[in-house]
């Protein structure tokens, strides 16, 4: 079979739940159709309203298509879903995982699919239910090129970041490693949040102001311009940029931890924040004379 890499790629779609069932009310759209399956019928009877066609079981649906995209709950459905699959595995079959799974899960299926001629690549997302809705999803796809090629038509259609990470596994590492920031920073978003009430503050003004200044500055993901996480040279362009950087972070984070202190409230993340933000940047354990002047805050 000749290997489909455009908008005439058949599809089929496991697992419609709330990622999954609007990234495939978006590939329900496509000209080439989309063939869904889940164990609830509600999805299914939505799919079939928007054009898809709902399959009897997965068999049915990987027989019919190119691509079979797999957004279930855990590495065991992930498996259950890939050995039913497999059963009716055809020439120029590609298995696209958006769940997320363990770091070794994917090499492990792929070597699997690759027994029985099917292509696997691990295509974590990152935007959620909104982004899955309005098409703007991150995709992180791990695979080779032939594989990642298989599945370009109709990721275009699901997000406007994709990126082709590296072999097999490489998007699933990707995205834990983004998902560390997100679940660390909220961490310390309960921590700010017990600070702020103890300070008399509305957290609800204080959630927006959030949310205004990362739309503004980018967020965490504002500092991550290096290639490296090797220490700075002191002729590197960042090295000043991070100097201040650490300048006023070490300097905020010390008065928040005096507030704490001052309200009685535990903030061990500030604390351990205050330690490590220049190590981390890669600049010297001690702050040069230079860096040590107060800056502008954001």
């Amino acid at each position: 079979m000749t290997t489909r890499t455009g908008d005439d790629t058949r599809v089929g779609f496991v697992g419609l739940g709330n990622i999954g069932r609007p990234m495939a009310l978006r590939l329900a759209t496509r000209p080439a159709g989309l063939w869904v399956y889940d164990v609830e019928p509600a999805p299914l009877a939505e799919l079939e309203a928007a054009g898809a066609t709902a399959a009897g079981s997965v068999a049915e649906l990987a027989a019919a298509v190119d691509l079979v995209c797999v957004m279930v709950r855990d590495d065991e459905q992930v498996r259950d879903v890939l050995g039913q699959v497999l059963g009716a595995a055809h020439d120029g079959l590609t298995v696209a995982i958006h769940s997320t799974v363990a770091p070794a899960t994917p090499r492990q299926l792929a070597i699997t699919a690759e027994r029985h001629g099917v292509r696997l690549v691990d295509a974590p997302v990152s935007g959620g239910a909104m982004g899955a809705a309005d098409g703007t999803l991150a995709i992180l796809v791990g695979g080779s090129d032939e594989a990642f090629a298989a599945c370009a038509g109709p990721f275009a259609t699901l997000g406007s970041h994709v990126v082709h990470a590296g072999p097999v596994g490489a998007g699933t590492r990707m995205k834990l490693a983004r998902n560390l920031v997100h679940f660390v920073a909220f961490t310390a978003v309960t921590e700010a949040q017990r600070l702020a009430e103890a300070a008399g503050l509305d957290l609800l003004e204080l959630g927006r102001v959030v949310r205004h200044t990362d739309a503004v500055t980018g967020g965490p993901g504002a500092i991550m311009h290096r290639a490296t996480t090797a220490p700075v040279d002191p002729d590197d362009f960042w090295f000043d940029v991070l100097g201040h950087v650490r300048a006023l972070g070490e300097k905020d984070l010390r008065l928040a931890t005096e507030l704490a202190d001052d309200l009685g409230i535990d903030v061990p993340l500030a604390r351990l924040a205050l330690e490590r933000l220049g190590p981390g940047l890669g600049l010297p354990t001690t702050t040069p004379p230079d860096h040590a002047q107060e800056g502008t805050d954001e």
